[in-house]
């Protein structure tokens, strides 16, 4: 018997590197993404419709789009049309993942609509014609599928799994608004004309082996980084408030304009948030951990 909902639980991420090369003819950028993903999650759940809707709540929930533009959407769209289906769905999003803040909410929640009408529609996808389709969504939707760690190359699709020798633990600190994905890299490209082509650090792959926190804050890097704060001058005050409070390392997440800070273990995580609360300089602060799964069906 067809479930009759599937709710999806799936996680932000932060890119411990960030290695962007050249632009392509193709507009893109090859890269060496290191991703982490991390336990803030976004819920998504499925239920057999009429037409194909999307609706959400949460956090921020009125900056997202409820139409057909909505990656949610064309994940639904695109395995329905891989079966010949048509994509009768409700797709309800419950978001905690910040949105527009460079932690993957919308590729998040396209994995988890992928992996919940694959569930409710029983077309028994495996996780490579999954991540095919993952890939056709958009640069980072393949790593949420499969969470954990991993490097991606390519755009970011292509994907190498890491391994990860401990817990970290973080501090993503929210701003208001967000940072438009293509503004920023448009802004790299302006501020680095000969980018080098982009290679992971042995390093920093070492310190994610290892577990060790100090070794991964002394290896964190973020090519986009200066073109964020280009755009958006005021983060250098969250990251100056976060390192102050005793962060191993602050870095922006991915395009921002959420900023992200490596502690040293729970209670320094606890202190850093606490004092970004109060600086004045950031929206929110939240405390987590990382690595964590991808994509996991809760019911069905």
């Amino acid at each position: 018997m067809t479930p009759r909902t599937v709710t999806v639980r799936v996680p932000a991420k932060v890119n411990t590197q960030l290695s962007v090369g050249p632009a392509r003819p193709d507009g893109f950028h090859d890269l060496a993404n290191v991703f982490l993903a991390v336990a803030l999650h976004d819920t998504v759940t499925v239920t057999p419709a009429d037409d194909l809707r999307i609706t959400c709540t949460g956090p921020d929930a009125a900056q997202v789009p409820l139409d057909r533009t909505n990656l949610a959407a064309r994940a639904a769209e695109l395995l329905a049309a891989r079966h010949g289906i048509e994509p009768r769905v409700h797709i309800h999003i419950d978001k905690d993942i910040p949105v527009a803040g460079g932690m993957a909410g919308g590729s998040a929640d396209a994995a988890g609509a992928l992996l919940a009408c694959d569930a409710l529609w029983g077309t028994g996808a495996s996780q490579v014609q999954l991540l095919d389709i993952c890939a056709e969504l958009g640069s980072d939707v393949p790593f949420s599928l499969v969470g954990g760690a991993a490097l991606g190359t390519g755009r970011g699709e292509k994907l190498t799994p890491l391994e990860v020798g401990g817990t970290f633990h973080w501090v993503f600190a929210v701003a208001d608004g967000g940072l438009s994905t293509p503004a920023v890299y448009r802004e790299f490209d302006r501020l680095t004309p000969d980018a080098p082509e982009p290679a992971a650090a042995p390093a920093l792959l070492d310190a994610l082996r290892t577990g060790d926190a100090k070794a991964l804050a002394a290896t964190l890097t973020n090519d986009l980084q200066a073109a964020a704060l280009s755009l958006r001058p005021s983060l250098a005050e969250t990251l100056a408030a976060g390192t102050a409070a005793g962060a191993l390392a602050a870095l922006v997440s991915g395009s921002g304009p959420t900023t992200a800070f490596l502690c040293a273990d729970a209670e320094a995580a606890h202190q850093v948030a606490a004092a970004l609360t109060a600086s004045g300089t950031c929206r929110a602060a939240r405390a987590t951990t990382s690595p964590a799964p991808g994509a996991t069906v809760l019911t069905d």
